[in-house]
């Protein structure tokens, strides 16, 4: 199995001098099971340079798994070029939003409002089906198995582990932010809520556990993160701890801050480095890098 990043950057695309490097684009990995099938998660800015390499490509399938709603993950659906060949099929997964009761469809249909976009869904050529996926309920596509997990995050957010049959693991987050208690110790509140966080930690590390590969959102350094409760997002230290509880094989940190800049995450990541005794490797990830799973590297560019 191998994947490829398409799109690092959180909340808002960022093109630019200062993110050539690492990229500019909003989140999208490509995934290329053992068996070639053509699994993208999410479909940030990112998804739209990836859509230019399958343009050859007749009688396409590709899946296409949205882990939430908010813009900068699905952004780019309405830019999915193979969506507008006749003969392509296009299917896109997701979860039940538990205040509407919509399934993912709401995800193409909501952008193809004409408002907002000069194509409606009806001048699609391809097939395109939804399919509304259910926590803990894996679904098989092609020589994978992917699992569904729900994370903290302001909106109803999934994780995704898949699982190759010809080898090879992952575990992406999307975005995620570690459920931190709103009681003080003192309160009578405190240890009930606790004892939920508690859990849900277990079954989230254990959706994780032994991962080839975990790529999870990191948008923020400590200090940034004390003002930012409840927006959504994890800190480097709170990716590492994750990362050192499931057992993983190696880290990627991704979702990176809109404003910060190649230089800045230069830094960051010296720094993680040079703390050491991480017990795996650690990369950031980086727009068009590519890795083969269970191996290392393929050869990053």
């Amino acid at each position: 199995m191998k994947f490829k990043f398409w799109g690092v950057r959180g909340s808002i695309a960022t093109p630019g001098p200062k993110t050539v490097r690492y990229g500019g684009n909003t989140t999208c990995i490509e995934i290329t099971s053992s068996a070639g099938d053509l699994i993208i998660l999410d479909a940030g800015t990112g998804i739209h340079a990836l859509a230019q390499t399958l343009l050859d490509q007749r009688n396409l399938t590709a899946h296409i798994l949205i882990t939430h709603t908010h813009w900068d993950h699905i952004q780019g659906l309405p830019f999915f070029l193979p969506m507008f060949r006749p003969g392509n099929r296009i299917n896109i997964y997701g979860g039940l939003e538990p205040v509407t009761h919509q399934g993912i469809e709401r995800a193409m249909r909501v952008q193809l409002q004409h408002a907002y976009f000069p194509i409606s869904e009806a001048q699609l050529k391809a097939e395109v089906c939804y399919t509304t996926l259910k926590a803990g309920e894996p679904v098989r596509i092609g020589s994978v198995r992917v699992t569904p997990t729900v994370l903290n995050h302001p909106v109803f957010n999934f994780g995704y582990r898949v699982d190759d049959d010809g080898g090879g693991s992952l575990f992406f987050t999307g975005d995620y932010e570690p459920p931190l208690n709103p009681y003080p110790e003192q309160h009578p509140g405190y240890s009930a809520m606790q004892e939920l966080i508690d859990q849900k930690n277990e079954e989230v590390v254990g959706a994780m556990a032994g991962v080839d590969a975990l790529i999870i959102d990191s948008s923020y350094t400590d200090a940034e993160y004390a003002d930012r409760h409840g927006w959504g997002h994890g800190t480097y230290r709170s990716a590492l701890d994750i990362a050192t509880q499931a057992n993983v094989k190696q880290l990627f940190l991704t979702h990176h801050e809109p404003t910060r800049s190649d230089a800045e995450l230069d830094t960051i990541y010296s720094g993680l480095l040079q703390a050491g005794h991480l017990g795996f490797p650690v990369w950031l990830a980086r727009e068009g890098d590519q890795y083969c799973l269970p191996f290392a590297a393929e050869d990053p560019a």
